[in-house]
């Protein structure tokens, strides 16, 4: 009989590559979403399969999944800063009342359950680059302490369930990722310069431009979570690509990339924006035997015609949430 996964948040850029992956692999999947940033367009290829069904539901409310389940990917989240400033209460409760409920949920299937959290539990790091030990700088009462704290607490409960419930458990920490399905306007900086350069606007860079991140291509972040998923470790691990770039250089590729000749703007910092943010990798490297292999300029490339691709109309729709009024 094939395994059957709960996958919260499947209608998001990862969840939906998840999706994809598992139903390669021969698992029966149930995608689960509320499409309050998810977008149905990202699974709907999947809809005529029997190996998928779909739920619209808020996890932040009581879960209920009938029939056997043997795996559940929580990836439940608004994930980037314009989404989570817009919807605060949401994200703080999808990370912990959602959490809860899934891992009730988990906990009554003896199942195995991952959650996603994110690099943004270091903060704005004061050790770099970030390994697994750091216990980060973070703000708590600061304007992105509703996502880097709702992560945090969801990794003490996912712990609190596997030493009290002893319930398998999982603990990835995501490093910024990219590729197919990103919502364009979402905020983050990668599908805003490439909106920016398609569009014909000035690219817009907040500080000096001399913070750095590191890119990791989403078939390689989904390579990272299927192997954790069937390791035996239950503490939190990095994925992500500690390939470091500052985002002046990033602007340059992308206008490079797009063929465009933009100007770059500078505007000021955000509260609590980190500097720098470089996974440390040699965890994943020793128990998971998994490093990228996906350089940026192929996995830019292949984003960049996803992007390009797409109607008129969504290359210049505003990022949209449910109203939860």
């Amino acid at each position: 009989m094939s395994k059957r996964i709960l996958i919260t948040g499947a209608a998001g850029f990862l969840g939906s590559h998840l999706c994809d992956r598992f139903i390669a692999e021969g698992y029966q999947v149930v995608g689960m979403d509320n499409l309050i940033t998810g977008d149905i367009k990202n699974i709907e290829h999947l809809f005529p399969l029997q190996q998928f069904e779909f739920y619209n539901h808020d996890v932040s409310n009581y879960v209920h999944v009938s029939g056997q389940l043997d795996y559940i990917l929580h990836f439940a989240s608004p994930a980037s800063p314009i989404d989570y400033l817009k919807i605060p209460i949401q994200t703080l409760k999808v990370g912990s009342l959602g959490t809860h409920n899934l891992l009730g949920l988990a906990k009554e299937k003896k199942a195995r359950f991952l959650i996603a959290s994110t690099s943004e539990v270091y903060g704005d790091p004061t050790v770099h680059p970030q390994p697994e030990e750091y216990w980060g700088n973070v703000n708590p009462v600061g304007p992105r302490s509703v996502y880097d704290e709702a992560k945090r607490f969801q990794e003490a409960i996912t712990m609190a369930y596997h030493t009290f419930h002893g319930l398998e458990t999982r603990i990835v920490r995501i490093f910024n990722t990219y590729g197919p399905r990103m919502r364009l306007n979402d905020g983050r900086v990668l599908p805003a310069f490439i909106g920016q350069a398609l569009r014909g606007e000035h690219l817009t860079i907040f500080g000096d431009g001399t913070q750095t991140r590191s890119f990791c291509y989403v078939d390689d972040l989904v390579e990272g979570i299927y192997r954790l998923l069937h390791s035996d470790y239950v503490y939190p691990v990095n994925i992500g690509n500690p390939n470091e770039i500052t985002m002046n250089d990033f602007a340059q590729e992308i206008i490079k990339l797009t063929g465009t000749n933009q100007k770059i703007v500078y505007l000021p910092l955000p509260q609590d924006d980190p500097k720098q943010r470089q996974p440390n990798i040699d965890k994943a490297k020793a128990v998971l035997k998994w490093e990228p292999k996906i350089n940026r300029e192929d996995g830019l490339r292949i984003t960049f015609e996803y992007f390009k691709n797409l109607p008129k109309e969504r290359l210049n729709e505003e990022a949209s949430h449910r109203d939860f009024n």
